[in-house]
């Protein structure tokens, strides 16, 4: 299939399709798949979050040369940056970072701390530090089919996720959607793959330092982000801008 037959199939009803075609094959196999169907075209994501060494452990395997994008909100984890070096340095990523246009220090001086302002400032804040960030990296790196480690098992707002989809203008997969925990966990021991240093200390998903933190007894990771109030960061759901990709 050429680049040109490819574009025409994601912008009918190829998401379907490409969920159908990918669903009996293994993890490997859908990135091999994936990155010869769509060659530039594509772009992985990584948050370098709890469980994100096993999906950039698998495109260092079978898709070494996508570029994988890493938002750099400027409000991690001083653990969470020395961990992207880590695994930088460990799988020869081409990481391509972005930050969001404006830095943490101006955006508090103009609209204060925006995560304390209730939803309206929750969805302000995805928009200047994770959405506008991922919009521009897909229109520089010119792609618009987007590789992404998310899976069922982490959250209620992805149980019923297909392994493809369409987000606005961008085709979205997902090559470990439908693997559960113990597999992650056997990943991780049969790679020997580093853990983010904040497992250790009850963090059951990473994000943000101030709007995540350590899981309690019986809690769920879902209520360690935003206090409950949400799960998702905003970048896998519609933006809702019209001028977005995403």
């Amino acid at each position: 299939m050429t680049q040109a037959t490819a574009r025409v199939a994601v912008d009918g009803n190829g998401a379907a399709a490409l969920a159908d075609e990918l669903r009996g094959m293994e993890a490997g196999g859908r990135l091999r798949l994936l990155r010869e169907r769509y060659a530039s075209r594509l772009v992985a994501t990584t948050s370098f979050g709890v469980q994100a060494a096993v999906m950039l452990h698998l495109i260092h395997e079978h898709a070494p040369d996508v570029p994988v994008v890493f938002i750099d909100t400027g409000y991690l984890f001083p653990e969470t940056y020395r961990y992207v070096e880590e695994l930088t340095r460990m799988l020869d990523l081409d990481l391509r970072v972005y930050q969001p246009g404006l830095t943490a220090a101006r955006q508090e001086a103009l609209y204060g701390r925006l995560w304390e302002q209730g939803q309206d400032g929750l969805g302000r804040y995805a928009v200047i530090n994770k959405i506008e960030p991922m919009d521009r990296a897909l229109r520089e790196l010119g792609a618009d089919v987007w590789l992404s480690g998310v899976r069922r098992s982490q959250s209620s707002t992805r149980a019923l996720r297909p392994l493809a989809e369409q987000q606005s203008k961008t085709l979205k997969v997902y090559p470990i959607l439908d693997w559960p925990d113990a597999r992650v966990a056997a990943y991780f021991h049969a790679h020997r793959l580093p853990r983010h240093p904040l497992e250790a200390a009850g963090y059951a998903t990473m994000g943000d330092w101030h709007s995540t933190r350590p899981r309690a007894e019986g809690e769920d990771g879902e209520t360690t982000r935003f206090d409950g109030v949400k799960y998702e960061c905003g970048l896998h759901l519609e933006s809702g801008v019209h001028d977005f990709q995403i």
